[in-house]
């Protein structure tokens, strides 16, 4: 018995089977189970084979692509039929409308969606490239190519332009025919792979090798021999694509499927150009194993120049060769890179290539480095004239076109606090005077700026200056100009060393003999400022603002050396309502040292603060968090409380209480921007702080600091009763401190003066830094310049 037998036999006896055909022969059975296995084959694969290709057209199957329809395949009886697949393309050049898609969409045809090119990995730079920039120090680029990047969104496709009247109709193009009259035809016509197309009602017509600009005429008259009395108009549909080939060095070399419409540099376009190391200028097409052009891609680039480019026909090869001889064209030319050459380039061709020479090219030369013989380095020099230009350029050669030299010839230059700075033309026997004719040349057109806009309305009614202001405004326009110092910069030609001519300013413009200096071509001749070089305090022009309780309060120009007392004496002295020790006096450069001290003190309290805050946070206990924080906020208050304090620039006249004229004022040197004012005699004193009742008492002789601090309710709780001081109305200080220990100079009895401040500072609950560094409030706030106001903040 055969071993299919004995396996049907085991089986049936374990499941207890019995089947009529146990009651055949062992032959006869062994032929019918053989031919069940067989009809089980021929059946079941093919379902199998169905299932999984629905499954892979499902959508809803994950990671399945859906598959455009396949047209049913004739397959011979018992065929396996094998699931079909898109063959893959390769790219082509085509424009499909949206109403296209829809179309065709319609007529079940799925598009897929398009494919991104791959991404160009960067080229490296050819080993001349490198040699260019370590000869220059910069980086040349090729020449050219940039023509071809960002391709795909540059160059439409070509599936949708106007047919030219000189092509030629092939197979696979549809042209879409209609005709009216004695025939009616509205048709779409396809030409087949012989040439022809068939029209219904009409017949078949060999259309292959037609010109579109005569195929109208050539139906007509095919057309004509069958019918008469018609009109017919012919247009292109769809339009045929071809498969051409683009080998060499191109970026993207290979085969292409393009439009029946597209040229050679359409083709380049595509492929994405010449590559680095690819010729730009000996671009061959070739056809049937023969040139029909070679295309220079600088024709295209510099003149524009397209006549040899061709249109191509399938199976044309575009060969672009190796890169030819190169040369690298740096400095003042309109274009520097690096370009191939071609045939025997001359100088002037290259410049060409490379838009001309700039306006600042030197005319002269120009500096070649060449290659001698693979072996050696030369450098050379080519005249800028007809002959040089015509002189042939190497591969290698590396031209720097050299710009012209910034010296001005026969030229005096003037600079610094003059009108109209800048090179002036020199003249032999020029002269200072001859230069700066008057004195009105050197006023600068900032000072007649701001002097004009004085005189201009304000637009709007807040812009309009206001009294507090106007006092402010009365100051100098400009620098004034130092008559006194003017300098002439000359260079030695003989060591090029520089020398420094001094001059009289004032005087040269006068013609004087001694200053009126003799000027060389190449001079420099500065102009100063009474700002840019300080001059003598007699010299300087002053303005002073005297305001108060004066007889002619005002801004005054200070004569040359002229006092605080004298100034006052010549306007006419005090008014009988005078506080003179009340003056307060500022000056600028005062304020703006004490500004300084101000910030620097600032900044040393803030560092310490942040060291202390940092040292707290490390020692401290979970329990003894939310103290340490309230001391750093405390801290950080104080400092931003500090910071936006502003000095006053006040200076301690020292004038005794019961003074009363001017003999009491100081010889105190004036300064520019300087201002006095005299308050009349106040009826108050003040007392801020840490006290219950901030404001100002009634001034009454006799009367003590204690007595003034009961008026106020006294120090509050969170008062530093050990830190109290006074503000003088002069702007000295007076402490606690500096009374401790001098019974007969207690504090507490310190008899007061009409504008005295009593401060009474807020106990320092901010760490050890901060408590250290404002040990004495009265030195710290009196040294630098702030006001009792200023000071009240601190203590809010």
């Amino acid at each position: 018995m055969s071993e299919v037998g004995l396996m049907f036999r085991r089986r049936a006896k374990v499941f207890g089977l019995r089947s009529p055909i146990s009651y055949l022969s062992d032959g006869a059975r062994d032929l019918v189970l053989r031919g069940a296995i067989l009809t089980a084959l021929f059946v079941g694969i093919p379902a199998l084979v169905s299932a999984q290709s629905q499954e892979t057209q499902n959508p809803l199957f994950p990671g399945a692509q859906a598959e455009p329809p396949e047209q049913p395949a004739q397959t011979s009886p018992g065929s396996i039929p094998v699931p079909q697949r898109q063959p893959v393309t390769t790219p082509r050049i085509t424009n499909v409308t949206p109403a296209q898609e829809i179309a065709e969409q319609g007529q079940g045809l799925k598009k897929k969606p398009p494919k991104t090119e791959p991404e160009v990995q960067a080229e490296p730079d050819l080993e001349f490239q490198q040699f260019a920039e370590n000869s220059l120090g910069i980086k040349l680029p090729i020449f050219g190519q940039n023509l071809f990047e960002n391709v795909p969104s540059t160059f439409a496709p070509l599936d949708r332009v106007q047919v030219p009247p000189d092509y030629i109709i092939g197979p696979d193009d549809e042209l879409l025919i209609r005709t009216w009259g004695q025939v009616d035809v509205n048709w779409q016509a396809v030409v087949d792979r012989t040439g022809t197309i068939y029209i219904p009602k009409v017949g078949t017509f060999s259309v292959a090798g037609v010109r579109y600009a005569d195929l109208e005429n050539y139906l007509r008259v095919e057309i004509g021999r069958i019918f008469k009395n018609f009109q017919l108009s012919v247009s292109l549909g769809r339009l045929r694509s071809m498969q051409v080939f683009v080998v060499g060095q191109a970026k993207r070399p290979g085969s292409y499927t393009i439009s029946s419409l597209s040229s050679l540099v359409d083709a380049l376009f595509a492929s994405g150009g010449p590559s680095k190391r690819g010729s730009m200028r000996r671009i061959e097409l070739k056809r049937d194993g023969k040139i029909v052009t070679a295309f220079d891609l600088y024709d295209l680039i510099t003149k524009g120049d397209k006549s040899k480019d061709a249109k191509l026909e399938a199976g044309d090869v575009i060969y672009i060769p190796p890169v030819g001889p190169l040369v690298a064209l740096a400095g003042s030319v309109n274009t520097p890179a690096i370009y191939e050459l071609r045939d025997k380039n001359t100088l002037g061709e290259a410049i060409a290539y490379a838009g001309g020479l700039t306006t600042t090219a030197r005319a002269g030369h120009a500096v070649v480095e060449r290659i001698e013989n693979r072996q050696i380095r030369e450098t050379d020099e080519f005249p800028l004239d007809q002959e040089g230009l015509a002189r042939e350029l190497h591969d290698g050669d590396v031209v720097r076109f050299l710009p012209i030299s910034p010296r001005f010839e026969k030229t005096i230059t003037l600079r610094g606090n003059v009108a109209v700075p800048g090179h002036y033309p020199w003249h032999e026997g020029m002269r200072v005077h001859d230069l700066i004719p008057e004195r009105n040349f050197l006023v600068t057109d900032e000072y007649w700026r701001r002097q004009n806009q004085l005189a201009v309305p304000p637009k709007t009614p807040e812009k309009r200056i206001g009294q507090a202001e106007l006092k402010n405004d009365v100051k100098r326009v400009a620098a004034e100009i130092n008559w006194q110092y003017a300098v002439i910069q000359r260079i030695d030609p003989l060591d090029l060393s520089s020398h420094l001519v001094p001059f009289n300013l004032g005087k040269a413009i006068e013609s004087d003999p001694q200053q009126n200096l003799v000027l060389q071509a190449g001079d420099v001749v500065t102009i100063f400022s009474q700002a840019d070089i300080d001059v003598p305090i007699g010299q300087q022009s002053k303005f002073v603002h005297v305001e108060g309780e004066v007889k002619q309060a005002g801004v005054y120009q200070v004569q040359p050396g002229e006092t605080l007392r004298h100034l006052v004496t010549r306007i006419g002295g005090l008014t009988p309502q005078a506080y003179l020790y009340g003056a307060d006096f500022t000056r600028e450069s005062t304020r703006a040292e004490q500004q300084q001290r101000l910030d620097e003190y600032v900044n040393d309290l803030s560092r310490s603060v942040q060291r202390n805050t940092a040292a707290n946070a490390y020692l401290a206990d979970s329990s003894d968090t939310a103290l340490v924080k309230a001391e750093s906020d405390a801290q950080q208050n104080l400092v931003e409380k500090m910071r936006r304090l502003k000095s006053t620039g006040r200076i301690v006249l020292e004038i005794k209480p019961t003074a009363t004229g001017t003999d009491a004022l100081p010889e105190l040197v004036l300064e520019d921007g300087d201002r006095l004012l005299v308050p009349f005699r106040p009826a108050t004193v003040g007392v801020i702080g840490s006290v219950y009742d901030n404001g100002a008492f009634v001034f009454k002789p006799r009367k003590t600091v204690a007595d003034y601090l009961r008026l106020a309710g006294g120090a509050r709780r969170d008062g530093d009763k050990g830190r109290e001081f006074v503000i003088r109305a002069d702007g000295s200080t007076v402490s606690r401190q500096q009374h401790r220990g001098f019974i007969s100079l207690n504090f507490d009895t310190l008899r007061l003066m009409p504008g005295d401040t009593i401060v009474v500072p807020e106990k320092l609950r901010t760490g050890a830094a901060a408590r250290a560094a404002l040990r004495d409030w009265a030195t710290i706030l009196g040294q630098l310049g702030l006001a009792a106001g200023g000071i009240g903040t601190i203590f809010r």
